[in-house]
């Protein structure tokens, strides 16, 4: 479906549609300048237009999102209200918009007739003070309060800003009232938003509450595969280098634009010049992305730590004991300073008690083979993972 159908279409007010005709048009004997479409007074009303590319199908589903998909999915199902608002929140990159619209997306097709306004905070409060300068609250109401599903995005914007608070409220209590569905993201918990007035807080808290974890190493690599298979059809004549993926994965693990933008780049940039993606033009083509980054995590805390979740002493850690309550730790700990330093593997080796840079890689692709047989390794990864990205 394209842009411009998601737009148009009817059954979703958005921001081609957004103002009704608010005052008489003018008369035949006069030339009316021409406005655009969905102006107020000529002033130009900019919404929330669907992205296309937004979908439940295009939305990768792990651990850390589970959660949140499962509540988005049961909302855009419709039928009765059973959580009231239904608030998605985390950091940034990790798909509360892909949510968001994948919601909206999913009841439009379902119910063409639903009335559905979807827009950020920062469009809300526009528009709120727009209609204050104009005039025009009845109509600002009226239109806010007859819809029959209200989607509002990053709703933080409005902390601190008393008379949207004040507007916001009294439209949330009118469409909760009418038992209509409300849906918002934001990037913190109700609670922690500290300029947000407390019975908006109150009402935020009053449904279903989801947290969208930061994204691990299997979620990331899923993303970063879907991907690769939509861009395969674009670029039919590229390939991908076994490892560059799992590098990705790897490196970038804060934000999933900033991932999925890495991928684009790579793949616009071996087209032009007809190249094989592979290790070096990663590195080469991503510089500065992958400086930014850089975990400032050291081969000495990796250790530490390591040796704390295992109850080892550091010295066993990197002395020559092969017991395995030593030795599987000991591999656990080179894996992750492969991929959670900068270091190479000659100099990993050296940190582990002068071993070569064969034993480094041969402990790391052991724990890369056992994590995906063995739910305790893979659960220890990510423990120690997040303890050491902290």
């Amino acid at each position: 479906m394209s842009r411009r159908t998601s737009q148009t279409s009817a059954g979703l007010v958005s921001s081609a549609s957004f103002w009704r005709p608010l005052r008489p048009a003018a008369a035949p004997a006069e030339t009316a300048p021409a406005r655009p479409r969905g102006s107020l007074n000529g002033t130009d009303v900019h919404g929330a237009a669907l992205d296309a590319r937004y979908t439940f199908d295009t939305f990768v589903v792990g651990k850390p999102n589970e959660l949140a998909h499962a509540a988005a999915r049961r909302v855009a199902e419709g039928g009765p209200v059973t959580f009231n608002p239904l608030f998605l929140y985390g950091g940034v990159g990790l798909g509360k918009t892909h949510l968001m619209h994948a919601i909206a997306w999913h009841m439009r097709q379902q119910q063409p007739d639903l009335n559905i306004l979807f827009l950020s905070a920062e469009q809300f409060m526009y528009r709120f003070v727009q209609a204050l300068r104009e005039k025009q609250m009845m109509d600002f109401k009226q239109l806010f309060r007859s819809v029959d599903v209200l989607m509002v995005d990053d709703v933080q914007f409005i902390a601190g800003k008393d008379s949207t608070q004040e507007e916001f409220f009294h439209t949330f209590n009118a469409l909760v009232d009418q038992n209509k569905q409300i849906v918002i993201s934001g990037d913190r918990t109700p609670t922690e938003m500290s300029d947000m007035e407390n019975r908006i807080v109150s009402r935020l808290q009053s449904g279903l509450v989801v947290d969208l974890h930061p994204t691990d190493y299997e979620l990331r690599l899923g993303i970063l595969q879907q991907k690769v298979e939509a861009y395969a059809e674009q670029y039919p004549q590229l390939s991908i280098e076994n490892g560059v993926l799992e590098f990705l994965a790897h490196r970038i693990s804060t934000n999933v634009r900033v991932l999925e933008g890495a991928l684009m780049r790579l793949f616009a940039m071996a087209s032009l010049v007809g190249r094989k993606i592979d290790m070096a033009m990663t590195q080469d083509c991503l510089a500065d992305i992958l400086r930014a980054s850089e975990r400032k995590v050291s081969i000495d805390e990796i250790q530490r730590r390591v040796a704390e979740h295992y109850n080892i002493r550091l010295s066993e850690m990197i002395g020559p004991t092969r017991v395995r309550t030593v030795a599987r730790p000991r591999q656990i700990a080179m894996y992750l300073c492969k991929y959670m330093t900068t270091r190479s593997l000659p100099e990993i080796g050296r940190r582990f008690g002068g071993r070569d840079h064969t034993t480094i890689m041969h402990g790391v692709k052991r724990i890369e083979e056992l994590k995906e047989k063995d739910t305790q390794i893979a659960d220890d990864l990510e423990l120690l993972r997040r303890s050491l990205e902290a």
